[in-house]
């Protein structure tokens, strides 16, 4: 192995390491406060710390990762994770709302920064006359974390089912723990670190490009977290009388196939081979053909005696699709970064990412609850036709 295969493949085992607690924690929390009889949009709110100190921790975090390095910013979200894990596993009379929401913002920081250290160690690892392959490592990145977060919803289905609320983020801690401390010996020691210091006042992007493209990126994720973080879980647990395992088993099935779609995405749209490389007009045209399939479910749910069937059959062409505007949108970001201190663009671009996360988590739970599970799917496909708008002028990298 290369020297930067390898550092690659210590970022990628990192990165899919944190990536299985996040998803257990996330899917654990869902389902154990729903089953302590929380309402949608209290559930909604025990994520709201967690989206919210994202969007903080981006900007920050990318300054940060410039000055001193992105070995640096991936221990201490690991660090941060382990944390967040063992300030859930108090006595369950100690789980109030403040205390939990104040677990998730740790977690949410502790998310993000590893997200952006991992995703920024890429562009410092692959010439920068490859952008095909640049592509392809960011697209493979990408996928197998997605791919590793479904498996993480099923984990935390099962070790709820298992050994229960405390004895599963026990477990998570301690595993973690070891991969951080392996980390440490492992990771290359000046990776992302630019040549001169960063000042805070450079933390806002002031590339066109950059910023159009986060614009695009708020509107992406909100339109798929709208329906997919609280809306959809419940609604099948409670309209449709699926088990907690069920609904757990099924969210993981899906994150693992769409993450195994954005692998692939490279192959799928036809670029990132031959030296092609996608731009606006491409993400436009992927971004248009995903808005349809919130719009056909909301309208099987109105029409369609198989409620069931639609769903399953609609979330796997919008996994499909989804996968595929994700990956166009994270590669672009990575090829648009300055080449000397990559986290600041990205973690800007990231920034708006998780502001799309934090829009999408409270009107799931606030839509859900007042209008029901079709009016979630209406402001999704709304959503998703501006990200594909803004994004339709975007240059070739």
């Amino acid at each position: 192995m290369t020297p930067a295969i390898r550092q690659y493949a210590i970022i990628t085992g990192n990165y899919w390491a944190f990536t299985l607690t996040d998803g257990a924690l996330r899917m654990l929390v869902v389902l154990h406060f729903y089953a302590l009889g929380y309402s949608p949009l209290a559930i909604a709110m025990l994520f709201l710390f967690y989206e919210f100190f994202g969007i903080v921790t981006n900007l920050i975090g990318g300054w940060l990762g410039a000055r001193i390095g992105l070995n640096r910013t991936m221990h201490i979200g690991l660090a941060l994770q382990v944390g967040a894990l063992l300030m859930l596993a108090v006595p369950s009379e100690w789980l109030l709302v403040a205390w939990v929401m104040a677990a998730q913002a740790i977690s949410g920081i502790a998310k993000d920064l590893n997200k952006m250290s991992a995703k920024s160690s890429i562009k410092m690892l692959v010439p920068k006359d490859a952008q095909g392959s640049l592509y392809k490592w960011i697209a493979i990145l990408t996928g197998s974390k997605n791919t590793l977060k479904g498996v993480g919803f099923f984990l935390g289905a099962g070790l709820l089912a298992l050994f229960g609320f405390r004895g599963a983020v026990l477990g998570m801690a301690a595993a973690l723990a070891l991969v951080a401390v392996a980390s440490l010996f492992l990771l290359q020691a000046d990776l992302g670190k630019a040549k001169g210091k960063p000042k805070f006042t450079e933390i806002l992007s002031k590339d066109e490009r950059v910023n159009r493209l986060s614009a695009a990126r708020v509107f992406l994720f909100g339109a798929r977290d709208i329906w997919f973080v609280v809306a959809l879980p419940v609604y099948m647990s409670a309209q449709l009388g699926w088990a907690s395992w069920w609904v757990g088993a099924f969210m993981a099935c899906w994150v693992i196939g769409y993450g195994v779609v954005q692998g692939f995405a490279p192959r799928i749209t036809g670029v990132g081979q031959a030296g092609s490389v996608p731009d606006g007009r491409v993400a436009m045209l992927w971004g248009g053909a995903l808005a349809f399939v919130p719009l056909a479910l909301a309208l099987s749910l109105q029409i369609s005696a198989s409620v069931a069937i639609g769903l399953v059959v609609g979330l796997m062409v919008f996994g499909a699709l989804f996968a595929v505007n994700s990956s166009l949108h994270s590669y672009l970001i990575v090829a648009y970064a300055k080449e000397d201190g990559v986290s600041m663009d990205v973690g800007f671009y990231y920034m708006a990412n998780a502001a799309g996360r934090l829009l999408g988590t409270v009107l799931s739970g606030w839509v859900y609850q007042v209008w029901g599970l079709s009016a979630c799917l209406w402001i999704s496909a709304s959503m998703i036709f501006l990200a594909a708008f803004i994004a339709r002028t975007l240059p070739r990298p």
